[in-house]
């Protein structure tokens, strides 16, 4: 199920995308009131997802060409939680442009946070803060939802507290990662995190996920990649952030990206005004920004 949050006639509301890619039914015609995502996320239960998808399939929708889409969680209650250098590929070409920032042996997952004051949603625009940054990149990555508030998880059940994944682009000024020898200025610049164009719920992947991963800039083809090569793996990850911290229903995990970054070009290829970027997982959807 493809769940959605989308703007009509000035007003922000929650839907499920039909099977047929074409329409979207609000969930309060579904008889839920709710037009925040966490909100909603955190009243679900696997019987009441059933219920919504069946239901939904049933009634006429909105035409997408009606609506415009948001991201999902436009404001998540808590910062999104990033994996650094997860993917053997990417670490390599990271530590070939900035040996001091991203070099060096790495025996458990590097975790940091991003601030989002707004997520960006799918077609809209982000701004790249070019009065202070010099090299702006663009970095695809699955995005794990959780579901419901996880805490002391064991790696086996892990999956149990997914709501479902989404698309993320880690839009990164690499002269303020790099300069501030940390990562978060560097990833939270208002308009960095695009999120979208929606959720899809665990119930549609296996466990793990294993999806062919892409970006492309201007149409030319970026990172190509499978979220079966990440380095640590989405369960491995949520039992160890939740080991001592609780990861609240609604919490964002960008889970780190592949090769074909801009800074891994030789030289690099950096992101410019005009430039279009679209990040895309197969099984979920593809999320385009236009840089301005």
């Amino acid at each position: 199920m493809k769940v959605l949050t989308y703007m009509q006639g000035g007003h922000k509301a929650v839907g499920i995308l039909k099977k047929n890619g074409q329409e979207v039914v609000p969930v309060n015609y579904l008889g839920c009131g709710l037009v925040n995502m966490t909100e909603f996320i955190a009243s679900m239960t696997e019987e009441k997802m059933r219920k919504l998808e069946k239901n939904a399939e049933l009634m006429d929708g909105i035409p997408m060409e009606e609506v415009r889409l948001l991201s999902p969680i436009v404001h998540p209650k808590q910062d999104v939680i990033c994996l650094g250098i997860n993917y053997y590929a990417h670490a390599e070409e990271a530590a070939r442009f900035h040996d001091e920032a991203f070099g060096g042996e790495r025996p458990q997952p590097i975790y940091f946070s991003k601030r989002v004051n707004r997520a960006v949603g799918d077609g809209e625009p982000v701004d790249g803060h070019f009065d202070i940054v010099d090299s702006l990149d663009y970095e695809a990555e699955l995005a794990v939802i959780i579901g419901k508030d996880a805490k002391n998880v064991a790696e086996a059940d892990a999956f149990d507290y997914v709501f479902g994944y989404s698309v993320l682009n880690d839009v990164s000024a690499r002269n303020l990662q790099t300069s501030h020898k940390q990562w978060y200025f560097g990833k939270s610049l208002d308009d960095f995190t695009p999120i979208g164009p929606w959720i899809v719920t665990k119930n549609e992947f296996e466990n793990p996920p294993a999806l062919p991963i892409r970006s492309y800039v201007n149409g030319e083809l970026r990172q190509d990649s499978n979220t079966s090569l990440m380095i640590n793996g989405v369960a491995k990850v949520i039992s160890q952030l939740s080991q001592g911290m609780t990861l609240q229903e609604g919490t964002i995990i960008a889970m780190g990206t592949p090769a074909g970054v801009g800074m891994g070009f030789e030289p690099p290829k950096f992101l410019k005004a005009g430039d279009v970027v679209t990040c895309e997982i197969e099984g979920i959807g593809k999320l385009t920004n236009e840089i301005k």
